[in-house]
């Protein structure tokens, strides 16, 4: 049975940001894609597209789950989400890979999951603008994304990173054809052996 990976969803979800790394996961076969919503209710996405969640949040079994990722969205910059907090704290207690893109690594931080955690955000001062208590700052990165401890974070200039940090994780790509998806979709290098 395929372990799943999870996309949180809800309205207003920058569906741009998760896209490259959700497609390598799905091309590798490896895992099961899965969306996730408060409830089952339709979202709709910053794209305009209709999404109807698999399963609600309540039903992830961390013991099922290989990552879970946040796509950022405006609704991260209206304060905690208490549920997803008490999500993301219980996959982390059980390992499950977690990643977080543009306004959601504010819910890493609001979750506790950044002490001693390398992390990054789209900028040190907006996580410290948007969530008052957060105190991590000398473990912040200025990258545009970053893997520590299981957790993905990265800007939302940074969806290309991310998907680099997944597919690195879950070990879809070789090292090598790591780097070439990379160069690839970041710089537009087409290897001379696919000329």
């Amino acid at each position: 049975m395929k372990r799943n990976a999870y996309l949180f969803v809800f309205d207003g979800l920058a569906d741009w940001e998760p896209a490259l790394a959700l497609c390598e996961i799905r091309k590798s076969g490896k895992y099961e894609v899965l969306t996730a919503g408060h409830s089952r209710a339709t979202v709709v996405t910053m794209g305009g597209l209709k999404v109807l969640p698999d399963i609600a949040i309540d039903a992830i079994d961390p013991r099922q789950t290989e990552i879970f990722i946040l796509p950022g969205g405006n609704r991260w910059e209206g304060g905690p989400d208490l549920k997803i907090d008490e999500v993301l704290r219980s996959l982390h207690a059980e390992n499950v890979l977690i990643g977080a893109l543009c306004a959601a690594t504010l819910e890493i931080a609001r979750a506790g999951l950044t002490p001693g955690v390398r992390h990054t955000s789209n900028a040190k001062s907006y996580l410290k603008k948007m969530v008052p208590d957060y105190k991590d700052e000398h473990f912040y990165v200025d990258e545009l994304a970053v893997t520590d401890h299981k957790i993905i974070t990265a800007s939302g200039l940074g969806s290309v990173e991310f998907a680099r940090e997944v597919i690195r994780e879950l070990e879809i790509y070789s090292a090598a054809d790591t780097q070439m998806w990379f160069e690839m979709f970041k710089n537009g290098l087409i290897p001379a052996a696919m000329r």
